[in-house]
């Protein structure tokens, strides 16, 4: 596995730019298999879950074209297969939006059960009773969920969700955008990325309204012609920016967001102590002082987003006084503060609630990324540690993070990415290697 090696305590300033929204990106990407011609999607971050994505979808049998690092072709005309193994959809829980797409196109779907981060219990019992509700037949049989349309197609109806649900809001929505009528989706999730999808369809001839609220209509329509679309930033990975400035007491411009997503990450940072300036599409962030304790819920957008909460863990740890950040969202979400507790952090957990008694330093350590967002907080955690900080199992973080140590280093990080070999030494990644550094041996 390979491994992050950081060397803290350093104050990180410069320019940096966010890239695509991850979330927006897989969602999109599914969506397109909707399309009956070809579609152009840009801004996408080079991530491993796009990856995966494109490994969905040649065996769909759909044509990809890589126009360039960031933009894609997909010509799903010629998908023929409706049915994604296990060792694709373990990968990512992203995975179950091509239920949606697939039984909306071609009436049928046989996907088996998404995989992705571990941090708790994640049903999708409201995304089977909203297919249920445009008139599917749903079983989940040796690990398949296998979705059959009556007739052969999907008919509109009313979809009222127990809870807010983003994932439930996307698939119903995908699966309605070409059945037949009118579906109403009621409770539904506000998420920019839940936007984000819609405009995109909408940019292929669907008939999407309301998106950002919390009742979205799809009229559904008979066929998708292709389009161009870009991506919009990726908030959450600005909002994991601006908790590095201020972790690091730095000064940092964030170029390509839109402020008002982040709105409640700014409130917070603010409260603590943080000095922030935004324009159109950038945002300045710094911090001279030692930051101040604070409460923080994590709740549906617009709240302060659960992907933010081991982010602003690491803040929490290391403010003056006793912070609480309450769970609201998610189940098992603080299995990180067990690796922050190694570096020096004082934290008590109970149930969906972590208390933390803020510590002036924290200290280098070997700790591991439990999931994507844990594990970028480890990172923010060895970037103000004293000493040298390994964070392992880096593989959860570049499921959504483009490029992570290159942009830190560009603002000043100590931070190098190691691969373990086969004879036993540790070798620094090829970005290393090309700047002259060379192997490590492991010791005895």
């Amino acid at each position: 596995m390979d491994k992050f090696v950081i060397n803290g305590g350093k104050r990180l300033s410069g320019e940096v730019e966010i890239s695509g929204n991850k979330n927006a990106s897989v969602a999109i990407l599914a969506a397109a298999s909707l399309c009956d011609e070809p579609c152009r999607i840009e801004n996408l971050s080079q991530i491993g879950d796009v990856d995966v994505f494109m490994q969905i979808y040649d065996r769909l049998g759909a044509k990809i074209t890589h126009i360039d690092s960031k933009t894609i072709e997909i010509d799903s005309s010629t998908i023929k297969n409706v049915e994604i193994p296990y060792k694709l959809t373990k990968l990512m829980r992203a995975s179950y939006y091509f239920i949606g797409t697939l039984l909306g196109r071609f009436g049928r779907a046989k996907v088996c059960m998404p995989g992705g981060c571990d941090f708790g219990s994640r049903p999708i019992d409201q995304h089977i009773k909203g297919f249920e509700a445009l008139g599917a037949a749903v079983s989940v049989e040796h690990g398949f969920i296998e979705t059959i349309a009556k007739n052969g197609r999907l008919v509109g109806n009313s979809v009222y969700f127990d809870n807010i649900t983003v994932g439930g809001t996307i698939n119903v929505m995908l699966a309605a955008t070409k059945a037949d009528g009118l579906t109403v989706i009621e409770n539904a999730a506000k998420e920019p990325h839940v936007v984000d999808v819609a405009n995109f369809l909408n940019s292929a001839g669907a008939d999407i309204r309301g998106a950002g609220t919390d009742v979205i209509k799809i009229r559904g329509v008979p066929y998708l012609h292709g389009t161009t679309y870009g991506v919009i930033p990726d908030q959450i990975e600005a909002g994991t920016f601006m908790a590095i400035a201020v972790a690091t007491g730095g000064d940092i411009l964030i170029k390509n967001i839109i402020p008002k997503h982040l709105e409640s990450i700014s409130a917070k940072l603010t409260e603590m102590g943080a000095e922030i300036i935004d324009e159109d599409d950038w945002m300045r962030v710094r911090c001279a002082d030692r930051l101040q304790r604070v409460n923080i819920k994590t709740q549906p957008h617009p709240g302060f987003p659960t992907d933010m909460q081991p982010q602003a863990g690491v803040l929490c740890a290391i403010a003056n006084g006793t912070s609480v950040i309450s769970e609201g969202v998610t189940d098992n979400r603080f299995r990180y503060t067990e690796e922050l507790a190694r570096m020096g952090a004082m934290v008590k957990v109970d149930g969906k609630t972590a208390v933390f008694e803020g510590v002036e330093n924290l200290t280098g350590a070997t700790v591991r990324a439990t999931d994507l967002r844990a594990g970028v907080a480890m990172v923010i955690a060895g970037l103000v540690a004293k000493g040298t900080t390994e964070v392992e199992d880096i593989i959860y973080i570049e499921r959504g993070y483009e490029f992570l140590e290159k942009k830190l280093s560009a603002l000043g990080a100590d931070i190098t990415r190691i691969s373990a070999s086969k004879n036993g030494e540790e070798t620094p990644s090829r970005q290393a290697q090309m700047n002259g550094e060379k192997p490590l041996k492991k010791a005895n």
